[in-house]
Protein backbone atom coordinates (compact mmCIF):
# COMPACT_ATOMS: atom_id res chain seq x y z
CA UNK A 1 0.00 0.00 0.00
CA UNK A 2 1.48 3.30 -1.01
CA UNK A 3 1.08 6.22 1.27
CA UNK A 4 -0.73 9.33 -0.08
CA UNK A 5 1.38 13.00 -0.53
CA UNK A 6 -0.82 15.21 -1.97
CA UNK A 7 -1.33 16.86 1.39
CA UNK A 8 2.73 17.99 1.94
CA UNK A 9 2.60 21.76 1.90
CA UNK A 10 -1.47 21.93 2.91
CA UNK A 11 -2.10 24.51 5.76
CA UNK A 12 -5.57 24.09 7.36
CA UNK A 13 -7.77 26.99 9.14
CA UNK A 14 -6.21 28.64 12.47
CA UNK A 15 -7.58 28.05 16.06
CA UNK A 16 -7.53 30.57 18.74
CA UNK A 17 -7.44 29.97 21.92
CA UNK A 18 -8.01 32.46 25.51
CA UNK A 19 -5.58 31.67 27.95
CA UNK A 20 -6.83 31.36 31.47
CA UNK A 21 -5.42 31.91 34.95
CA UNK A 22 -7.15 28.79 36.61
CA UNK A 23 -6.29 26.63 33.69
CA UNK A 24 -2.67 27.66 34.00
CA UNK A 25 -2.94 26.22 38.04
CA UNK A 26 -4.84 23.05 37.10
CA UNK A 27 -2.04 22.16 34.88
CA UNK A 28 0.17 23.41 36.74
CA UNK A 29 -0.54 21.11 39.93
CA UNK A 30 -1.38 18.19 38.02
CA UNK A 31 2.21 18.41 36.62
CA UNK A 32 3.19 19.06 40.84
CA UNK A 33 4.40 22.08 39.63
CA UNK A 34 4.82 24.52 42.73
CA UNK A 35 6.56 27.38 41.57
CA UNK A 36 3.94 30.44 42.58
CA UNK A 37 5.02 32.52 38.86
CA UNK A 38 2.02 29.69 37.97
CA UNK A 39 -0.42 30.84 39.96
CA UNK A 40 0.04 34.03 41.62
CA UNK A 41 -0.34 37.39 39.43
CA UNK A 42 2.17 39.41 42.15
CA UNK A 43 4.64 36.53 42.19
CA UNK A 44 4.92 35.98 38.19
CA UNK A 45 5.17 39.89 37.70
CA UNK A 46 8.08 40.31 40.18
CA UNK A 47 9.85 37.61 37.71
CA UNK A 48 9.40 39.83 34.92
CA UNK A 49 6.30 37.98 33.49
CA UNK A 50 3.41 39.87 32.12
CA UNK A 51 0.95 38.01 34.23
CA UNK A 52 0.56 34.19 35.65
CA UNK A 53 2.86 32.68 32.93
CA UNK A 54 1.90 28.95 31.92
CA UNK A 55 4.08 25.82 32.05
CA UNK A 56 6.04 25.18 28.72
CA UNK A 57 4.65 22.34 27.83
CA UNK A 58 1.56 24.05 28.43
CA UNK A 59 1.70 24.59 24.69
CA UNK A 60 0.16 21.37 24.01
CA UNK A 61 -3.38 22.47 25.64
CA UNK A 62 -3.65 25.39 23.10
CA UNK A 63 -1.64 24.14 19.53
CA UNK A 64 -2.91 20.63 19.65
CA UNK A 65 -6.34 21.53 18.53
CA UNK A 66 -5.08 23.08 15.41
CA UNK A 67 -3.80 19.85 14.77
CA UNK A 68 -6.77 17.68 15.26
CA UNK A 69 -7.53 18.69 11.64
CA UNK A 70 -5.25 18.37 10.22
CA UNK A 71 -3.90 14.00 11.37
CA UNK A 72 -7.95 13.38 10.34
CA UNK A 73 -7.66 14.79 7.14
CA UNK A 74 -8.70 12.42 4.96
CA UNK A 75 -6.09 13.78 2.06
CA UNK A 76 -3.72 12.92 4.65
CA UNK A 77 -4.81 9.64 5.03
CA UNK A 78 -3.02 8.22 8.29
CA UNK A 79 -4.23 4.60 9.48
CA UNK A 80 -4.88 5.46 12.84
CA UNK A 81 -4.97 1.74 13.95
CA UNK A 82 -1.35 1.47 12.82
CA UNK A 83 -0.50 5.16 13.71
CA UNK A 84 2.33 5.53 17.07
CA UNK A 85 4.19 8.89 18.71
CA UNK A 86 7.00 9.53 16.33
CA UNK A 87 7.69 12.77 18.52
CA UNK A 88 7.68 15.96 19.45
CA UNK A 89 9.69 18.85 19.20
CA UNK A 90 9.39 22.14 20.27
CA UNK A 91 11.05 25.87 20.06
CA UNK A 92 9.64 28.46 22.40
CA UNK A 93 9.22 32.19 22.25
CA UNK A 94 7.25 35.04 23.99
CA UNK A 95 6.22 33.11 27.17
CA UNK A 96 2.51 32.06 27.44
CA UNK A 97 0.57 34.42 30.09
CA UNK A 98 -3.05 34.50 31.68
CA UNK A 99 -5.10 36.74 29.31
CA UNK A 100 -3.50 35.88 25.74
CA UNK A 101 -5.40 34.88 22.83
CA UNK A 102 -3.19 32.28 21.18
CA UNK A 103 -3.55 31.47 17.84
CA UNK A 104 -2.10 28.38 16.27
CA UNK A 105 -2.05 27.30 12.46
CA UNK A 106 -1.11 23.83 10.73
CA UNK A 107 0.73 22.81 8.07
CA UNK A 108 2.05 19.39 6.98
CA UNK A 109 5.62 19.80 6.20
CA UNK A 110 6.35 16.22 4.88
CA UNK A 111 5.05 12.51 4.56
CA UNK A 112 6.93 9.96 3.34
CA UNK A 113 7.63 5.93 3.48
CA UNK A 114 10.62 4.53 5.17
CA UNK A 115 11.33 1.06 6.21
CA UNK A 116 7.90 0.03 5.52
CA UNK A 117 6.64 2.81 7.66
CA UNK A 118 4.70 5.94 6.88
CA UNK A 119 6.15 9.20 8.44
CA UNK A 120 3.58 12.25 9.02
CA UNK A 121 5.21 15.43 10.04
CA UNK A 122 3.66 18.29 11.11
CA UNK A 123 4.10 22.23 11.93
CA UNK A 124 2.29 24.60 14.32
CA UNK A 125 3.11 28.07 14.63
CA UNK A 126 1.57 29.99 17.69
CA UNK A 127 1.17 33.31 18.23
CA UNK A 128 -0.42 35.72 20.93
CA UNK A 129 -2.77 38.50 20.43
CA UNK A 130 0.41 40.91 19.37
CA UNK A 131 2.04 38.78 16.65
CA UNK A 132 4.45 37.18 18.88
CA UNK A 133 5.81 33.69 18.40
CA UNK A 134 5.10 31.81 21.34
CA UNK A 135 5.78 28.01 20.20
CA UNK A 136 6.51 26.47 16.57
CA UNK A 137 5.86 22.55 16.76
CA UNK A 138 7.02 19.77 15.14
CA UNK A 139 5.21 16.46 15.25
CA UNK A 140 5.68 13.18 13.89
CA UNK A 141 3.48 10.50 13.44
CA UNK A 142 5.03 7.15 12.28
CA UNK A 143 1.76 4.32 11.03
CA UNK A 144 3.77 0.77 10.72
CA UNK A 145 3.02 -1.48 8.01
CA UNK A 146 2.65 1.06 4.79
Amino acid sequence: MSIKTEAIGKEWPATTYEVGKEKIGEYARVLGIENPVHFDREAAKAAGFRDVVAPPMFCVVYSAPALGPAMFDPEVGMNFAAMVHGGQEFVWGEPACSGDEITTTAKCLEIYEKTDKGFYVFETTSVNQDGAEVVKGTWTNIVRGV
